[in-house]
């Protein structure tokens, strides 16, 4: 994997959980909108801990 193509995937993940994250702080727990947004944030983590994973495993 180019590191390029890493750093790229990461930032975007980085980029989704974190507005994700910070739209947690605005909005109502039970609604629509917050329920959303943590189903974003949880695919944003997994996504950013997938790019590490792999980022190591070809580094080697």
């Amino acid at each position: 994997m180019s590191p390029h193509l890493g750093r790229a995937a990461f930032r975007i993940a980085f980029f989704i959980a974190f507005v994700s994250g910070a739209l947690l702080f605005f909005l109502e727990p039970g609604s629509a909108e917050f329920v959303v947004s943590v189903v974003t944030l949880l695919i944003g983590l997994i996504f950013m801990v997938a790019i590490a994973v792999i980022v190591r495993r070809v580094s080697r």
